[in-house]
């Protein structure tokens, strides 16, 4: 395994890096990515951003906002919150077996005394019951990465004031508020470890993953980003995460909302219909999937808004590539008129 520290703090520049690593160089190990950066809110690829973010407040605070490729919800970023991402040959994981990436960053968090740190749910790692870590999956080209957030001693105060995290999610949870199913990991540490930066933070996981007592032993290990590199990462982070039309777009208007909340995640979709045909639809919400789910809003355009029609349609897809461990009765039953 390889492995990059990467130098920016600015969630734009670190998500530019890692498309550009996995899709345009070639390792022959699995590549380990560290990152952290300024306060920022990074929405799933399938969200609408506007809904999910309290827009004024992210203006008077100078918070950053963008998009990733992977799917699942928003998260918030500060200089306290550490971020991994695994890059690996798309045939060496099943697309969603988030456990496979995370285990092994538990089994780590353990050995600095946080042992109740456990993998939960889809894509989550818990700490005392409580969320610490959430992760998203991507995957083109034969690769895959997986990336992931560790909040050390994120402002919490702020998390509750810059997402609207919808109503039928926090119910479906249990819970009455954001606040309290999130934590921070630093209070779950022995006492010796109560003080670590964000940088000891990472470099003691780097020395845990690779099972060795100090950095230095696998400084050969490490990538470092070219000046070549930068010119071609510099492009990415203009044409995609810098670019408001790919961070915001334009939400289109609808006739009708169809929206449900799954164990694997929150489908939204927004139907367009005139003269009883499907003039246009959009998929939002958390799902993951390793297709491109405007594959499926395209074999529904034009269609007639029907149940017959859409069960139809969908019959034909395999719907799983778009709405990973959402069983198909489920997408149907939601869609259909």
């Amino acid at each position: 395994m390889y492995y990059v520290i990467m130098k920016s703090h600015d969630i734009r520049e670190n998500l530019a890096t890692e498309q550009y690593l996995m899709n345009s160089k070639q390792f022959d190990e699995p590549l380990l990515l560290f990152y952290y950066e300024k306060p920022s809110v990074i929405v799933g690829r399938n969200q609408n951003t506007l809904e999910e973010l309290n827009q004024k407040y992210v203006e008077d605070h100078n918070i950053v906002v963008t998009r990733r490729l992977s799917g699942g919800g928003a998260v918030y970023h500060d200089l306290n919150n550490l971020c991994f991402s695994f890059v690996v040959d798309s045939d060496s994981e099943e697309f969603g077996d988030f456990k496979s990436f995370t285990q092994p960053i538990v089994d780590a968090i353990h050995t600095l005394g946080a042992t109740s740190a456990e993998v939960s749910g889809r894509n989550d790692m818990l700490v005392d019951g409580k969320k610490f870590s959430g992760s998203a999956m991507y995957t083109r080209n034969g690769k895959t990465f997986s990336h992931g957030t560790l909040m050390l001693d994120v402002d919490m105060s702020v998390i509750p004031n810059v997402l609207n995290v919808p109503e039928d999610k926090i119910k479906s949870k249990g819970i009455k508020s954001v606040k309290s199913r999130v934590t921070n990991l630093r209070p779950y540490l022995d006492k010796k470890y109560q003080n670590l930066t964000v940088p000891e933070f990472r470099d003691i996981l780097l020395t845990r993953l690779f099972g060795v007592d100090d950095i230095a032993e696998i400084k050969d290990k490490e990538y470092h980003v070219t000046p070549e590199d930068e010119v071609e990462i510099k492009k990415i982070y203009d044409d995609v995460y810098n670019n408001w039309d790919w961070v915001y777009g334009h939400s289109p208007e609808f006739t009708t909302k169809k929206r449900k909340h799954f164990d694997y995640g929150t489908i939204d979709a927004r139907f367009d219909v005139k003269e009883g045909k499907i003039a246009n639809v959009k998929f939002y919400g958390d799902f993951f999937g390793p297709k491109d789910v405007a594959d499926v809003a395209g074999a529904l355009k034009g269609k007639p808004y029907t149940s017959a029609a859409i069960k139809d349609t969908l019959d034909a897809i395999n719907t799983n590539e778009y709405f990973t461990n959402i069983p198909k009765d489920d997408v149907v039953n939601l869609l259909v008129p």
